[in-house]
C-alpha cells in the first residue's frame, strides 16, 4: 500500500498523464489507456473524497493543429499542440497511428520529445507509438515491443533496440512499450498499480469489464486465440475438449486419437499449423487456466495444480516460473481480487 492509499486524500498529488497523438491515430491506442487513468482517478476519488484528483489526463497533438482525425474517421480535439505544452509531466505515452507508422511526424516533434524526455518520470508507447520513441532515440540500448505485425519494421528502424515480439508490454527502467490496441489498457493498469497498488488496478479492470488483467510477460497471443487461426476444423475444435480435460494426460497419442489422426501425422500437422508443439500448446492452456483460477477462485494451490493437469505444486511452480517469470503463490497475491466482507446494516 502506498502512502497515497494509506492517507486517503492527505498528502496526495495529481500525476499529469499526457497522451501524444498524431494524424490517423489508432483510436483505441488513445482512448483505451486514457480511460483507465480517468477511471482510476474517479474510483480513487469516490473512496477518498476531496481534492486533488490522483491523475489529470490530457491529449497532445503531434501536429500544428489541435484537431485530429483518427484512423476510423472520428475527429477529436486535443487539449494542446506539442508546442503549447508547459509544466511538469509525470507520464507521457505515445499512441500509435498512421502518421507515426508512415514516418510522417514533423522533425520538430522529435526534437521536442528528445528535449523533454529527461524531465519525465516515465515515458512509453502504445502499439506503433514505439516508432516515434525509436526515432527520438529513446529506445536505443533498450528492450522494447510493439504490435506483432510491426515488430519487423521496428527492428529496421531501431537497430540498437532489442525488439521482442512476444510480450504485451515491456518495462526497461522508466521506458515502457506495449503491443497493439487493447494491450495499451494492460500497460495503463500496470502503471496505475505501480502508483496506487493492485487493489485499485483490479477495481478499475473490473469496472471496465476487462476479462482479466494481464501481466506484461504474457504472450500477445493466448493459446486459444492461436488455435482459432488454423483453417483445420478438427484442430479448432480440439481446444474446447482440451480445456474440459486438463486434468488428464494429454499426450500426443491421446490428442491424435481425438482428431482421428495418427500420432506422427498429428504432431507434424499441428506443429506446422500452430508454429508450436502439442506439448507446449497444452502447457500454455494449463497455465492460462491456472492463472484464472488463482485470480478468481478460493481453491487451494494443490487443487488448482490437479485441476489444470500439473500433477503437483512443484510442477506448476516450475512451469509458471518458465512461462510467466513468477511463482503461482506470488501471482495469486499480486493479482487476486479479495472481496471485502459486507458491513452489517444498522437498524
Amino acid at each position: 500500500m502506498t502512502r497515497n492509499q494509506s492517507n486517503g486524500s492527505a498528502a496526495r498529488a495529481t500525476r499529469r498523464v499526457v497522451f501524444v497523438a498524431g494524424p490517423g491515430t489508432e483510436i483505441l491506442d488513445l482512448v483505451g489507456p486514457l480511460q483507465v487513468f480517468a477511471r482510476a482517478a474517479e474510483t480513487f476519488g469516490k473512496q477518498n473524497p476531496g481534492p486533488p484528483p490522483i491523475y489529470s489526463v490530457e491529449v497532445i497533438s503531434a501536429s500544428s493543429q489541435r484537431s485530429l482525425v483518427t484512423n476510423c474517421g472520428v475527429r477529436i480535439a486535443a487539449h494542446k499542440t506539442f508546442r503549447e505544452v508547459r509544466g511538469k509531466i509525470d507520464t507521457l505515452l505515445v499512441a500509435g497511428g498512421t502518421a507515426i507508422e508512415q514516418d510522417e511526424i514533423n522533425a520538430d516533434v522529435v526534437r521536442w520529445l528528445k528535449k523533454i524526455a529527461g524531465r519525465i518520470r516515465r515515458i512509453g508507447s502504445v502499439c506503433t507509438g514505439a516508432m516515434l520513441l525509436a526515432r527520438a532515440g529513446l529506445l536505443d540500448g533498450r528492450r522494447a515491443t510493439t504490435h506483432w505485425n510491426w515488430c519487423h519494421i521496428l527492428i529496421k528502424r531501431a537497430p540498437r533496440t532489442d525488439v521482442d515480439p512476444n510480450p504485451i508490454f515491456i518495462r526497461d527502467e522508466n521506458v515502457y512499450t506495449s503491443a497493439g490496441v487493447t494491450a495499451g489498457m494492460d500497460l495503463a493498469l500496470a502503471l496505475v498499480e505501480e502508483d496506487y497498488g493492485s487493489r485499485l488496478a483490479l477495481q478499475v479492470a473490473r469496472n471496465l469489464v476487462l476479462y482479466l488483467r494481464r501481466p506484461g510477460g504474457q504472450s500477445q497471443f493466448s493459446a486459444a486465440l492461436s488455435l482459432q487461426l488454423t483453417d483445420r476444423k478438427p484442430l479448432r475444435e480440439l481446444e474446447s475438449w482440451v480445456l474440459d480435460n486438463l486434468n488428464k494426460p494429454l499426450t500426443v497419442p491421446v490428442l491424435a486419437q481425438r482428431v482421428a489422426m495418427s500420432p506422427r501425422n498429428f504432431a507434424r500437422v499441428f506443429t506446422k499449423e500452430m508454429k508450436t508443439t502439442p506439448a507446449k500448446f497444452v502447457e500454455r492452456l494449463r497455465v492460462e487456466a491456472a492463472r484464472r483460477r488463482l485470480e478468481e477462485s478460493q481453491n487451494s494451490m494443490e487443487t488448482i495444480a490437479g485441476e489444470c493437469g500439473f500433477g503437483n505444486i512443484n510442477s506448476m511452480r516450475n512451469v509458471f516460473q518458465r512461462a510467466l517469470k513468477i511463482a503461482p503463490g506470488q501471482y495469486r497475491r499480486h493479482f487476486r481480487h479479495v472481496k471485502r466482507p459486507r458491513k452489517a446494516k444498522t437498524k
